[in-house]
């Protein structure tokens, strides 16, 4: 195959999934900047392995398993000077807006989690995949998958109640 064949093939892979490894990649980060970085590394990675993946009918499952390893092996090798800073106040009230309150709400939440836990909820319950397909992606086994999945939940259920609790003697004060 010529050089500008690939290219060409490479540039309209990039353009067809774009946008949804961007959003995958937000949901896992949280950060509009870091999620771009993100996709950046899994594009550059999987160019790199191209040539061995055009004749391979799982290229989608390729880009999503080094964007969720990207995602996790970068969460473990934080540096010093990456940590995070306390969270900031913010006002909660409640206006036509609670939908948007409520998406960034989970957002943040979804950022408190471990990030397999946060992979695993990202890619079942946001990318709609079934879970043989999220364990292909996570490479891990089923069974890690709804251990990963139910942990997530129950922590995110909880901060839930944690929020509505908290939210309901402020508004009942």
């Amino acid at each position: 195959m010529t050089r500008d064949r690939e290219d060409d093939e490479v540039a309209a892979f990039v353009r067809a999934r774009y946008g949804r490894l961007l959003r995958t990649a937000y949901l896992l980060c949280g950060d509009h900047g870091r999620a771009e970085d993100l996709v950046q590394t899994t594009l550059a990675k999987t160019v790199m392995a191209w040539s061995r993946l055009q004749h391979s009918e799982s290229i989608d499952h390729y880009v999503q398993r080094v964007l969720v390893n990207t995602f996790v092996s970068s969460r473990r090798r934080r540096s010093w000077w990456e940590q995070p800073f306390g969270r900031l106040v913010e006002s909660r009230a409640r206006d036509e807006y609670a939908g948007v309150e409520q998406r960034d709400w989970l957002r943040r939440a979804l950022n408190g989690l471990p990030a397999r836990q946060r992979a695993a909820i990202v890619l079942r319950f946001y990318e709609d995949l079934s879970e043989q397909d999220t364990a292909h992606a996570l490479g891990c086994s089923v069974g890690t998958v709804k251990s990963l999945s139910s942990r997530g939940l129950q922590t995110l259920r909880a901060r839930w109640a944690e929020a509505d609790a908290a939210e309901h003697e402020v508004r009942y004060a």
